[in-house]
């Protein structure tokens, strides 16, 4: 190998060893972005509607995500796991000495609600109301309630119970064995969005 085929495959491996090291700078820098990757699942590894809520309220654009408007339950089941959904129903209450009613709730831990025991403690939203509803939203849901008369502001309940007429877009408030069942009557257009789709 005579002295300039030398000299050439010199300049030739250090050009190749700039390049290599400049695409390597490049891709480093690229890794190191601070791009966030949503995480939509509960400690349990289950996705949940209370995550979804919490974490990609907003997109990207920081626009605020649609809750999607469903009009039976349904529809309901279709998209409640796995997008915020609300609904528009109706309203009544019922108290733990009712006919047919045991003193607990239908749902685990199946709680005790005589004696005022009316609220649930959940981990997450804290002292909530108990609500009876169709056996389509699933236990541990989580619903923030509003244009009721009986409050100016919104209700945040959980659903425990289940009711023989409880079907469709309708909640069932748990009342004390004292209180006038009268005071909610039958509540029409109710809104319904649901924070936690079930445990």
């Amino acid at each position: 190998m005579n002295k300039h085929t030398h000299k050439f495959y010199k300049v030739m491996l250090y050009r190749f060893l700039l390049v290599i090291t400049i695409f390597t700078f490049l891709y480093v820098m690229a890794s190191n972005t601070t791009h966030k990757t949503n995480n939509i699942s509960n400690i349990n590894g289950v996705k949940s509607i209370e995550a979804i809520h919490i974490i990609t309220k907003y997109d990207n654009r920081n626009q605020t995500l649609a809750v999607r408007e469903v009009a039976n339950m349904q529809e309901a089941m279709l998209y409640g796991p796995d997008m915020p959904i609300s609904f528009i129903g109706q309203m009544t209450a019922y108290n733990p000495v009712c006919e047919g009613c045991t003193g607990k709730v239908a749902c685990p831990p199946r709680q005790d609600v005589r004696n005022g025991n009316i609220y649930f403690d959940d981990n997450t939203y804290g002292t909530v109301r108990i609500l009876a509803a169709d056996p389509a939203i699933p236990c541990g849901t989580i619903v923030q309630v509003t244009n009721v008369s009986f409050s100016n502001d919104p209700i945040i309940g959980i659903v425990l119970d289940r009711g023989g007429a409880i079907k469709g877009n309708i909640m069932d408030f748990l009342v004390t064995e004292t209180d006038d069942m009268n005071v909610i009557g039958r509540q029409r257009n109710v809104r319904y969005e649901v924070l936690r789709w079930g445990w």
